[in-house]
């Protein structure tokens, strides 16, 4: 048995390979199963009260030489306590600014970075960024070392046979990453193209509150092999999200993977993980005023506002892009070398070794 131990501290419930197949999971858990999975590693989470193979209830276990903490530094006084010798590392999944509220998570726990000299491992060069300046404010720069390898996308997912509806397209994300002004632009396309219909699932970890309007199906929270076929058969990814950026975006990877294109904003990771101008649109000062004035509102009362917006042209990009699309532009797409597990799994064991 390997020893690497994945700890989760912050997980809502607990998840192992079983719930990665059967139930709805969100991106950084299903990353998480992948790699343990393909390094054979050992998995602990904060909640787990039964155990499954591989998968613990948290405790010492001997001969630990590396312990990956996922997401919050917080739990460093587990590692320190349980594994004393062992090399750390801080599995980064979120946005990081030395402003922002998990800098001042990590700004508590500078003394144990410091200490056990962790190393920072960040999912896109874009997110890394936001952490070397963050390290470098709370003055462990020098000893914590942060370092990119992306999400693992699974070698065997790749495009088949599936036939595109031009009337679909897809939503499949937590519903606070855009979901409202998604609906809020798919009512325009909608009325621009009425036959074009927009089916939503999510991890299932953040229940929202869509205004469900005419062509918008709410699948609800899907396993991914569900939600891949879901992908599969649309004209594209419909994710003009811009509320809370993608640090890396397994949303993008896994569509193209599947031979779908995406729509997007070119903001957080997505030029990085797309690599194609044409499936993203710049972020409108119009659009951040927008989403401003009526991002806390109810959904119900979100129509009059959106209904201004499209009378503003505020919808009008997606509208042409998507029309471009099913005139015969759509963008050919497919699994991106860079995301394969076989070599995100060498890369995590270069790391380790």
């Amino acid at each position: 048995m390997s020893p690497v131990l994945f700890y989760d501290p912050v997980c809502q419930q607990p998840y192992d390979t079983r719930t990665l197949h059967t139930q709805a999971l969100g991106g950084t858990e299903a990353t998480l199963v992948r790699i343990a999975d393909a390094l054979g590693a050992w998995v602990m989470q904060h909640n787990r009260t039964q155990e499954w193979q591989r998968y613990r209830t948290p405790q010492r276990l001997a001969g630990i030489t590396d312990v990956i903490v996922n997401r919050d530094s917080r739990a460093l006084p587990f590692v320190q306590q349980h594994y004393p010798g062992a090399r750390v590392y801080l599995w980064l999944h979120d946005r990081f600014h030395p402003r922002a509220r998990r800098a001042r998570w990590l700004a508590a726990t500078a003394p144990l970075l410091r200490e056990s000299a962790v190393t920072a491992v960040c999912v896109s060069d874009w997110q890394r960024s936001g952490v070397e300046a963050t390290l470098r404010s709370i003055g462990v720069a020098d000893v914590v070392r942060a370092l990119t390898i992306y999400n693992p996308v699974d070698d065997a997912l790749r495009p088949d046979d599936t036939p595109v509806d031009p009337e679909k397209l897809v939503f499949f994300s937590s519903p606070n990453k855009g979901l409202s002004f998604a609906l809020d632009a798919f009512r325009e396309l909608k009325r621009a193209m009425p036959r074009l219909r927009l089916a939503i699932g999510n991890p299932g970890y953040k229940p929202g509150e869509p205004l469900v309007g005419a062509g918008v199906e709410l699948l609800g929270a899907q396993p991914q092999p569900r939600m891949h076929a879901q992908v599969r058969s649309a004209l594209c990814t419909f994710f003009p999200n811009f509320v809370i950026p993608e640090t890396f975006g397994l949303v993008f990877a896994e569509s193209h993977a599947l031979g779908t294109p995406v729509l997007a904003h070119d903001c957080g990771a997505a030029a990085e993980i797309i690599a194609d101008p044409q499936q993203l649109l710049p972020v409108s000062a119009a659009a951040r005023c927008y989403e401003a004035a009526v991002g806390n509102l109810p959904a119900r009362w979100r129509s009059g506002p959106a209904r201004l917006a499209a009378a503003a042209g505020l919808f009008d990009a997606y509208v042409e892009r998507i029309r471009d699309w099913r005139s015969g532009s759509r963008p050919h797409v497919g699994p991106d070398a860079r995301f394969r597990l076989s070599l995100i799994r060498q890369q995590w064991l270069r790391l380790l070794s």
